[in-house]
C-alpha cells in the first residue's frame, strides 16, 4: 500500500510537472525552459542529500548516469514527437511504451501479481490511453517518423525509470543526483550547440522552475515506491501521470474534460483500487 501511494504521488507530480513545463514552453523555446527546469530539479535533490543520505559507489554512478542520459533523450524525443502530432494518437503510444517496458522487466526479474493485480494492470494501461487521448483531431494519422519518435520517447522514459530502479536500494538520493547532473550537462551542451536557434524570447522562469522542482519530487517518489514495491505495478501507476495534467488543465485553463477522459479517470480509479488489493 505504501508503494502504491508513493507511485500515485509520483504520477501526480509528473503530471503537474508536464503541465507547468508545457506552459513554460509556450513562452519560449523548449530548451530555454528545460535549461531552467533541470538545474532547479538538481538543486532540490542536493537539498535532500543531508536528510535522505547518498552513497556514490560505482554501481550508483553507472545506473545514475544511464538514467540521466535516458532522461535527456526523453525530453528531446517527447517534445519533438508532440510537435509533429497528432497528439491524441502519439501521447497514448508514448505513455503505453513507458509503462509496458518496466512491467516486462519486473516480471522477468521474478515479480508476481495476484488475481486482482492481473485484472488491475491491464485496466491501468487502458486508463493511460483513455486519459492521454483527450479529444481527437479528426481522422489524422501519424507519419511513420512520428510513430518511431513516439516509441523512442516512451522507451527513453521507461529506461530512465528502469535504470533508477536498478541502482542499489541503500544509495539514498545518489542515483537522482547523478542522473540529474548528467541530464543537465547534456541539455546545457545541446543548448550551447543550438544557441542561435533558441530565439530571443525569455522563458517563464517561475513555471520552468516549478516544473523542475515537481519533476524532482516525482523522481524521488518513484524511486522510493520502486524500492518498497513491485516495479511492474509502480511503473503502471506512475504512467497515469496524464491524469494530473488533465485535472490541472481543467482547473487552471478551464479546458474541457472529454467523455473518453472521464471514462479513463474512472478506469484509473478502479485499476488503482484493484492494484491496492493485490
Amino acid at each position: 500500500m505504501i508503494a502504491l501511494l508513493l507511485a500515485l504521488g509520483s504520477s501526480l507530480a509528473y503530471g503537474c510537472a508536464d503541465f507547468f513545463g508545457g506552459l513554460g514552453a509556450r513562452k519560449a523555446h523548449v530548451l530555454r525552459t528545460v535549461m531552467i527546469a533541470a538545474p532547479a530539479s538538481l538543486a532540490v535533490e542536493l537539498l535532500l542529500w543531508p536528510f535522505l543520505g547518498a552513497s556514490f559507489d560505482a554501481d550508483v554512478l553507472v545506473w545514475g548516469a544511464a538514467s540521466g542520459v535516458a532522461s535527456a533523450a526523453a525530453f528531446a524525443l517527447l517534445y519533438r514527437t508532440l510537435a509533429i502530432g497528432p497528439m491524441n494518437v502519439l501521447s497514448p503510444v508514448t505513455a503505453l511504451v513507458s509503462a509496458l517496458l518496466p512491467v516486462g522487466v519486473g516480471l522477468v526479474q521474478g515479480e508476481h501479481l495476484g488475481v486482482t493485480g492481473l485484472v488491475g494492470l491491464p485496466l491501468a494501461l487502458a486508463a493511460v490511453v483513455l486519459v492521454s487521448a483527450g479529444h481527437g483531431s479528426g481522422t489524422a494519422r501519424p507519419s511513420r517518423t512520428a510513430l518511431l519518435l513516439a516509441l523512442g520517447a516512451g522507451a527513453a522514459i521507461a529506461l530512465q525509470l528502469i535504470f533508477l530502479h536498478q541502482a542499489p536500494s541503500d544509495s539514498g538520493v545518489a542515483p537522482l543526483i547523478v542522473g540529474r547532473a548528467v541530464s543537465s550537462a547534456v541539455i546545457l551542451a545541446a543548448a550551447a550547440v543550438m544557441y542561435r536557434r533558441l530565439g530571443s524570447e525569455r522563458p517563464a522562469y517561475a513555471m520552468s522552475a516549478a516544473a523542475g522542482v515537481l519533476d524532482s519530487v516525482a523522481n524521488l517518489l518513484f524511486l522510493l515506491a520502486a524500492r518498497s514495491g513491485d516495479l511492474a505495478v509502480v511503473a503502471v501507476i506512475t504512467a497515469l501521470y496524464p491524469v494530473g495534467t488533465v485535472l490541472l488543465a481543467r482547473t487552471v485553463l478551464a479546458e474541457r474534460i472529454h467523455r473518453g477522459q472521464l471514462v479513463g479517470l474512472g478506469t484509473a480509479a478502479v485499476a488503482v483500487s484493484l492494484l491496492a488489493l493485490t
